[in-house]
């Protein structure tokens, strides 16, 4: 999905390549605000690169989706990571749009995504995007309650 994005300048969604993940590694401590960069895992790029994205403003990426479907034909959105610069333009709406026809085009009827609570603007932002929201104990160990979003896909 390429083009002019509400009023913002050219921006390209495309797939995710080696050297990609290598930038986003540099930059992901400072997207997030705090040491996230291990959970970018280069498998991502070598096992489960098929489906994961970067969207580009010129020759600077700007925002990230590490997913992937799973066996059972879910996909699962793992990481996404949006610029600081490049917030609320858009950026993650164009990644979980593009991943959403991806993993639809392979056999994927349910999206699924998480986050810790306590991090309201992701609730909010997959709230507005159509999923539903389940705080679920214990769902990454003992202790460590998670956000469970979930939107089923409709046949077509």
């Amino acid at each position: 999905m390429a083009g002019p994005l509400h009023g913002e300048p050219f921006m390209e969604t495309r797939g995710l390549t080696k050297d990609d993940f290598g930038r986003i590694v540099s930059v992901i401590d400072r997207w997030w605000g705090g040491p996230t960069s291990a959970l970018a895992h280069p498998l991502f790029v070598y096992e489960l690169g098929d489906d994961a994205l970067v969207v580009e403003d010129g020759d600077r990426i700007v925002g990230f989706l590490l997913g992937f479907v799973t066996a059972a034909g879910i996909g699962y959105i793992h990481l996404v990571g949006i610029d600081n610069e490049h917030r609320r333009r858009g950026v993650g709406r164009r990644l979980y749009e593009s991943f959403t026809a991806r993993v639809r085009e392979r056999g994927a009827r349910r999206i699924k995504a998480i986050t810790t609570p306590g991090n309201q603007g992701s609730i909010e932002f997959h709230r507005a995007l159509g999923y539903g929201v389940e705080l679920v104990s214990d769902y990454a160990g003992p202790g460590r309650d998670r956000y469970v979003f979930v939107r089923d896909l409709p046949a077509g």
